[in-house]
């Protein structure tokens, strides 16, 4: 088939079973834009931004295991898109950005519009690509979508020229495209899976360490990691990134780990003989100080990422490949073995593990006056358990309780900006994934700051009739920068809160959506409820304590053992401003 390139692009997406792109025109991608308009299989979103649309493509790309399409215009519409694209890139992603460029024959020349898109997007990418041959276009996006799905998955950008999209050429099918040079390893090396069995049988503190990998495999891989830990009886934790792999009601859960992790989580990776990472990364916020980071154990790390392994803490036994494929490995290895732990040194370590959660970290002084953050988290979750629920958030403190206090029971059902922490975030997620399931019921959990960075998206969500609720945690401050600076820079506040924050009910209204706003403990189930029940997008005001601080917390550059706890009852050393020290 000969055809322009532009409806080269729009049929590759169609050959790739894209069912929504997210973007905004411009005057370098109107071909494009063009051919969209001139067929019905792909369903464009028009954002409000550009940034707002790789967010979007986040949360539905995060949801469903698909990836998210973008479509930007050249100069502006790509350097808008970089801050999602770094995001999608720390997170492991997988998108697919195409952007327009200015016509071959001016690159260079400072055209209007024009910007070195691919050296600006080099290191925010997984590969990029700039077409200057249309016979090439077809061929590029089939390799494009092999590259953001396989292995890590990350985002990927395709520049396009404008006299690309005019010119034709012979369409390239997905069948006959050249086979890409990039296959990934996915089968883990069974010396070194041998040698994991060999630790779990003999392990007297093990833990399972897991992360964005374990959701990122699929959900076969969740269902192998529980039925490896109910057989095993080990403990396991996740990052922030890996909520929902492993059950929040199993009962061998410890919550997450990390700075903002709990008691038993932390310490359990203190104190373990052997850790299990499977599918993490060792990010900062989740190791600490690293020379002191799990002192005692030894380590494996199962990865698809090579570059992953040995990059931070250095591990015993190394085993790269995809972590469904490795740890139907591992189950069925340690079964045909005759399914062996140290039962002995399990009931010893669980006896501490439980000595360690009857600490309850997350507790905190109730108020009957004012709303406190975790008690409206409390709340949401118990009034939204159950319900085909997905819940997204911004970056700041409502992020770490939002982490603390909902359950996930599964995977693909928590959105957020984990390795970047991009504020404004989770509006365009949301957005993202209830485009991808319409009849769910979809929450953004905010803090005012954050939420107002993307505030613009709330057209968006009105005019594709998706009602994402807006669940704003408003405490008048930028929350974790107020914390820091309480607890670590002498209580001076420096530029920590907004004197000029919108009447977010009346913005609602502008809007022509919903607005609620709650500051009673006692009114607050009503109010929730009433967000819930309401059938198009809601913007909620929820007024709480100005001053609470999120704990447990690590303060930066400490071990795992030394924590600020908060309220929680627990023996200790009175740390900064009332906090328990461990």
């Amino acid at each position: 088939m000969t055809m322009t390139g532009a409806r080269m692009v729009v049929q590759a997406l169609k050959d790739h079973g894209v069912e929504v792109v997210f973007g905004y025109p411009g005057g370098a991608v109107l071909p494009i834009y063009d051919e969209i308009f001139q067929q019905n299989d792909i369903r464009h979103i028009l954002v409000r931004h550009e940034q707002g649309a790789v967010h979007m493509a986040e949360g539905y790309a995060r949801s469903t295991g698909k990836p998210g399409v973008v479509l930007v215009t050249s100069g502006p519409g790509a350097t808008n898109a970089v801050t999602g694209l770094t995001d999608a890139l720390l997170d492991s992603i997988p998108l697919v950005v195409l952007t327009g460029q200015v016509p071959t024959f001016m690159i260079g020349t400072d055209g209007f519009q024009e910007a070195d898109t691919i050296g600006i997007t080099r290191p925010c990418t997984k590969h990029n690509w700039l077409v200057k041959d249309t016979a090439d276009l077809a061929s590029t996006i089939h390799t494009a979508f092999h590259v953001a799905t396989s292995g890590r998955p990350g985002p990927v950008l395709i520049d396009i020229p404008k006299d690309v999209q005019f010119a034709t050429a012979q369409y390239t099918t997905k069948e006959i495209s050249r086979a890409p040079h990039y296959q990934p390893r996915v089968k883990g090396d069974m010396e070194q899976i041998t040698r994991l069995v060999e630790m779990m049988e003999a392990a007297e503190r093990p833990v399972f360490y897991t992360g964005g990998g374990v959701i990122n495999s699929g959900p076969e891989a969740s269902r192998i990691l529980r039925e490896l830990v109910a057989g095993t009886d080990f403990p396991i934790t996740s990052t922030l990134m890996g909520l929902g792999s492993y059950p929040a009601s199993g009962k061998n859960w410890l919550g997450m780990l990390g700075m903002h992790g709990l008691y038993e989580a932390n310490l359990a990776m203190h104190g373990c003989d052997l850790m299990i990472n499977v599918g993490a990364r060792f990010d900062d916020r989740i190791t600490g100080r690293v020379k002191d980071f799990s002192p005692h154990s030894k380590k494996a790390h199962i990865d698809i990422d090579p570059s992953s392994i040995n990059k931070v803490i250095r591990v015993d036994v190394p085993i790269v490949g995809d972590v469904g494929n490795v740890l139907a490995d591992v189950l069925a290895l340690w079964k045909s073995r005759g399914s062996k732990t140290n039962k002995a040194g399990l009931a010893k370590w669980w006896k501490q593990i439980n000595e360690w959660r009857a600490v309850e970290c997350l507790n905190y002084k109730p108020s009957t006056k004012t709303i406190k953050p975790q008690y409206a988290l409390q709340r949401l979750e118990a009034l939204t358990k159950g319900m085909d629920r997905y819940i997204t958030t911004e970056v700041g403190q409502h992020q770490m309780w939002a982490a603390q206090y909902l359950g996930f029971e599964d995977p693909n059902r928590w959105m957020t900006s984990g390795g970047l922490g991009t504020m404004g975030y989770g509006l365009p997620a949301s957005i993202g994934v209830q485009i991808a399931h319409p009849e769910a019921l979809v929450v953004n959990v905010a803090g005012e700051a954050s939420w107002l960075m993307n505030m613009q998206e709330m057209g968006t969500a009105m005019q594709f009739r998706a009602p994402v609720k807006q669940f704003i945690l408003n405490n008048e401050r930028l929350g974790m920068v107020r914390q820091w600076q309480e607890l670590l820079h002498g209580e001076r506040y420096s530029h920590s809160w907004s004197e000029s924050l919108p009447d977010f009910v009346k913005l609602a209204e502008a809007f022509g959506c919903k607005g609620l706003k709650c500051s009673d403990p006692k009114d607050l189930d009503d109010a929730i409820m009433e967000m819930i029940r309401y059938d198009g997008p809601v913007i909620f005001d929820c007024l709480v304590e100005k001053h609470e601080n999120c704990f447990p917390m690590i303060p930066s550059g400490k071990p795992h053992n030394e924590m600020l706890l908060g309220e929680a009852d627990t023996q200790g050393v009175i740390g900064a401003k009332g906090a328990v020290l461990v």
